[in-house]
């Protein structure tokens, strides 16, 4: 990427790479290994001999530094098959998930499902996403809930007693980590645990490259025309270094929500382009645009019409989106056939619109785009 001009050599982001890169040689053969061993889940219930893993990273640090890019090419030539690369606030709806079908599960499905009858949920759930994902890279490492508070300090206890190596990426240094949260106290032993488990490292160069790849890019613009997207082409350009036209590089992806496929026409570094039909015009809701928002930390949409009764459902649904994209710092390019005040003058919700209309003026402020995503 350095040879070809889409990095600038960046002294902070080697020392990451360096360190990623001693991560990546400790878990050639590391796979073979642990499948040889005895149950994972015998190995914490009989305390027999720990694995050795190799020691995996905290990576903190502003926005807009590399922190996920860099994390990303780790994952991409992770020399394991069983991984996974998730936005942290997906993996633990994730478990929450998992745990209450648990608590709803007689023991009988239980031991002939999982192989245990067990009330807890979290060792069996650790042995689950052990087998299924010896490294797990998290992205925007955050803790803001109580009840993730506790399950983490348990969860991760197992996950790291079952070998399981770990990459994360955040903003704040662990003892920031939940700072004034309810009961923080009983926090701090998973602290303690992380910077332990973990080599914690501090990415924290002078250049916000997000915030560079910005300058200048007006964020809203109408009417719709030839003018409007070439301006949201160039946008997407200046953003990953590549042109919308070249889909060997940026695209198609797919996300997947609740067994449902959504396709995602243009993507790359965090980066997706989206027609408002695509995603307003269809049967979407909250659920689908949370994953898009955890994905992604821009997001460009084409086409937004002028809306009125006969497409309030349209409507609603570009509020939802809007919300979620506002609530998680995603940064929004848009082209519109009318300015934001003009988008649905009149029908069934036209009230409750205007808060979307606020929201997209405040999505366009220098204060705004420099928040970091999801935080």
């Amino acid at each position: 990427m350095l040879k070809d001009g889409e990095l600038k050599p960046d002294d902070h982001q080697r020392q990451i790479v360096d360190k990623l890169q001693a991560l990546h040689l400790g878990l050639i053969g590391y796979e073979d290994n642990i499948s040889q061993k005895p149950s994972l889940l015998n190995r914490v219930f009989n305390a027999k001999a720990k694995m050795i893993a190799p020691k995996g990273l905290y990576i903190y640090g502003d926005v807009g530094r590399g922190k996920s890019m860099i994390m990303d090419l780790f994952y991409g030539a992770a020399p394991v098959t069983a991984k996974r690369r998730v936005h942290f606030h997906a993996f633990m709806l994730d478990i929450h998930r998992a745990m209450h079908d648990w608590r709803y599960m007689d023991a009988a499905a239980r031991k002939i499902l999982h192989g245990t009858d067990m009330d807890d949920p979290i060792p069996p759930l650790a042995e689950k996403i052990a087998k299924e994902s010896l490294l797990l890279c998290f992205d925007e490492f955050q803790v803001t809930d109580v009840t993730d508070a506790m399950i983490l300090g348990r969860l991760f206890t197992h996950l790291f007693d079952l070998g399981v190596v770990m990459v994360l990426t955040s903003n704040r240094i662990p003892d920031d980590l939940y700072l004034g949260g309810l009961n923080r106290e009983l926090f701090i032993p998973s602290i303690a645990m992380m910077k332990q488990k973990l080599q914690v490292t501090s990415l924290d160069g002078p250049i916000d490259y997000r915030m560079a790849r910005m300058k200048g890019i007006k964020v809203y613009h109408h009417p719709l025309g030839d003018k409007a997207t070439k301006i949201l082409s160039k946008a997407f350009y200046k953003m990953t270094d590549h042109e919308v036209a070249d889909r060997s590089k940026v695209g198609p992806e797919e996300i997947h929500v609740q067994g449902r496929i959504i396709h995602v026409p243009v993507a790359d570094k965090g980066v997706a382009v989206f027609s408002f039909k695509k995603l307003c015009g269809a049967a979407l809701g909250a659920a689908d645009y949370l994953k898009i928002a955890w994905k992604y930390h821009t997001v460009i949409m084409v086409g937004i019409p002028r809306l009125g009764p006969e497409n309030r459902n349209e409507a609603k649904r570009f509020v939802t989106f809007i919300d979620v994209l506002y609530e998680n710092n995603v940064k929004f390019f848009c082209c519109a056939e009318v300015a934001a005040a003009e988008l649905y003058k009149e029908g069934n919700g036209h009230f409750e619109f205007q808060r979307t209309v606020s929201r997209l003026m405040e999505m366009q402020s220098e204060e705004y785009l420099a928040k970091g995503h999801a935080v």
